[in-house]
């Protein structure tokens, strides 16, 4: 029989499968996609917040513990399970020598990449390159990767875990019957539920206009998030946390994929002009925020629109400043053409930003700092970086909600334990998406969910040798966080 049978192929899962068959444990893995879209959320990533308390290799500075946890309740507005974070956040200080060992590079951040040279550590190749590393490490440790593999159900006995039961499937052209796989531990790492449409409605409903907002969701992340193994935790009774409306939610471009549009999909120039909604008006403090802290908020933001749509206008002033997007924008050399273009009402449009432009009370721009430069007697404000959009030609990019991942998970501890009824399974672990939500009640800083991810990832393959005799007993736990 398996030792220890982990759920998922991302980071949290991978990094479960290294640490457990670190410990001695024989290791299956099971993801649900194909070889070639392996990796989960995990291959669109690209970089990690660390903490750290003086300047290591790419990071610069300081970005001690005590500030990013401040960073961390700001964006959470305090939906957050305190020690839980800290052990992510701790974690993060020391986990890079171990993710080296595994094939992982890094890099300085690129020029474009605002504000995160000091907080986030960037992967030499993206995600894609840190999955990759992961699962030929695992490979060559004897790990047993399977794709195409989705598991259907899970068979618990009181609380712990028994077997998985996994669909009937194809790999290579090659079918395979559905099967019941035993194992004497488990990890829990198939993501959300992002990509599941049906649930997403069911979670969103229908708004005071009628619609339904998730229909007009696009998902960022991966097309195999669809739920199936947290709904039926859920229904298995395991303890539940997060709120199901609550998401890693960016404001992306409109003509982005429906899936795997990824990182390049954002659209990083709304703190420097406005943004505006269909019926060309304003609605939220462009300028509230660095971009890291602060662009997880506006996929949110523009759900709440007529038509789930937005525009974020900029001028001339503002290129050269933010990387700019995959797909060209919209230009124009007057307001009234641009409004014609974008099909917006053209007078409510030209009066948002010349009452935006009068508004502006500019001092020392300077888009690396909170600046002076904001708006007085305007509703919304903007509070940093304001400038009038004085000078073409100007420029529009669509917006839509673009969900990375879902917040709607299982609740754990320290040990990544799965809970029922506030017992811990004494064999069932949780890490990555499937838990975030103990840390994330809602918004996101760059960074965090690879850091969640990593902490509870290589914590639960810990846990889960360890409860079948290989490795730290999970007795001592709390004294294995300053090293896991």
């Amino acid at each position: 029989m398996i030792d220890v049978l982990i759920i998922g192929g991302g980071n949290a899962a991978l990094c479960a499968a290294l640490m457990a068959r670190e410990a001695g444990a024989s290791v299956m893995l099971l993801e649900a996609s194909p070889k070639i879209w392996r990796g989960g959320n995990s291959q669109h990533t690209r970089n990690l917040r660390c903490m750290h308390d003086e300047p290591q290799d790419v990071l610069i500075d300081a970005y001690p513990e005590e500030e990013y946890w401040q960073d961390l309740l700001k964006v959470t507005g305090g939906l957050t399970d305190e020690k839980l974070a800290r052990i992510a956040i701790r974690a993060s200080s020391s986990c890079r020598d171990w993710m080296r060992s595994h094939g992982v590079h890094f890099q300085p951040p690129l020029s474009g990449a605002l504000h995160v040279a000091r907080t986030n550590a960037f992967f030499m190749g993206g995600g894609k390159a840190l999955v990759n590393a992961y699962f030929r490490s695992a490979e060559r440790l004897g790990v047993k990767v399977r794709y195409n593999t989705q598991v259907t159900d899970i068979e618990l006995d009181q609380g712990k875990f028994v077997a998985a039961h996994v669909a009937e499937h194809e790999v290579d052209g090659q079918r395979f019957a559905a099967e019941r796989i035993e194992a004497r531990a488990c990890v829990l790492a198939a993501g959300g539920f992002e990509s599941n449409r049906e649930w997403l409605r069911e979670a969103w409903g229908q708004n005071e206009r009628g619609e339904w907002p998730s229909d007009n969701f696009l998902i960022r992340g991966t097309r195999f998030n669809t739920g199936i193994l947290l709904r039926r935790m859920l229904d298995l009774g395991a303890d539940v946390i997060g709120d199901p409306t609550q998401a890693h939610m960016v404001a992306i471009d409109a003509r982005a994929p429906l899936y795997d549009g990824g990182i390049c999909t954002r659209i990083d120039c709304v703190s420097l002009g406005v943004v505006v909604n269909r019926d060309g008006e304003r609605f939220y403090d462009e300028g509230e925020d660095f971009w890291p802290k602060r662009y997880a908020i506006w996929g949110r933001l523009v759900a709440g629109q007529p038509g789930q749509q937005a525009y974020s206008i900029i001028d001339q002033q503002a290129i050269g400043r933010f990387m700019p997007p995959v797909f060209p924008g919209t230009t124009a050399n007057t307001l009234q053409d641009l409004a014609r273009q974008l099909k917006l009402p053209q007078a409510t449009f030209v009066k948002t930003v010349e009452d935006y432009n009068s508004a502006c009370r500019v001092g020392t721009f300077d888009h690396t700092a909170l600046d002076d430069c904001h708006t007085q007697g305007l509703t919304p404000a903007k509070t940093h970086w304001a400038r009038p959009l004085k000078k073409p030609p100007f420029y529009a990019y669509p917006l839509k909600p673009g969900v990375t991942f879902t917040y709607l998970g299982l609740a754990t501890d320290e040990t990544a334990a799965v809970h029922f009824n506030g017992k811990a399974s004494p064999n069932l672990f949780v890490a990555g998406e499937m838990m975030a939500g103990n840390v994330l009640g809602k918004g996101y800083t760059a960074g965090i969910g690879m850091a969640i991810g990593t902490a509870f990832g290589r914590i639960a393959g810990v846990q889960a040798a360890a409860s079948v005799g290989f490795g730290v007993s999970s007795a001592n736990s709390e004294s294995r966080h300053a090293t896991v």
